[in-house]
């Protein structure tokens, strides 16, 4: 699949937003933290990978009932689905000059129901191809998503009969309909019932 950029300028995705908010102290100790051990590029985006996938907990697995949705909040409380993950991945990137991107799955049940938008991370990494997208949700039993630039390593591959699509366009910010749910839901039970189904 091609990935199609919605905004043409690299530096759209390196820019501070109100939910990727790369500038925030909370976000800033944690790439020095990160970046110490980790001074070139690939190994610093595999290490925040590892750390968002591993030390922030899916807030369903958890049973977590918190919405966040801000990067220093997700990185703060520890806590958040897989579109709140995902941001914080992208603000890890940005804030040491590594573009991200934020893109979507939808994805359902095995006979196609339930449908559901799932968040990602696209990287692009110096001397690199282009775009690598990658999963931060979260290992459990069936799930296995690792860091990979040669294939993808995904939580889930979208399957075609049961109307998965994988979404090609890469967005500075997370898509509206992802953001509108996170803010509006006072916690994730009311969360589950707002999440969009398609983009």
């Amino acid at each position: 699949m091609e990935l199609v950029q919605q905004n043409p300028e690299i530096d759209a995705y390196l820019a501070v937003g109100e939910a990727v908010d790369h500038e925030h102290p909370v976000v800033r100790a944690i790439v020095r933290e990160l970046s110490s051990p980790h001074p070139d590029a690939y190994a610093y985006a595999a290490a925040a990978y590892t750390y968002v996938r591993d030390t922030v907990p899916h807030s369903m697995d958890a049973g977590d009932l918190r919405v966040t949705w801000r990067a220093s909040d997700v990185l703060r409380h520890r806590t958040g689905i897989c579109y709140a993950k995902s941001i914080a991945y992208a603000a890890l990137l940005r804030a040491r000059g590594i573009p991200a991107a934020l893109c979507y799955q939808r994805l359902a049940d095995d006979d196609g129901a339930n449908p559901v938008i799932h968040g990602l991370v696209a990287l692009l990494l110096p001397g690199e191809r282009g775009w690598a997208r990658q999963d931060v949700r979260g290992n459990k039993p069936g799930v296995d998503a690792r860091f990979s630039l040669e294939e993808e390593r995904l939580a889930w591959t979208v399957r075609p009969e049961f109307n998965e699509v994988d979404y090609p366009v890469l967005y500075t910010e997370p898509h509206p309909a992802v953001l509108d749910a996170l803010r509006a839901a006072p916690d994730r039970p009311a969360l589950w019932r707002t999440l969009p189904t398609e983009l």
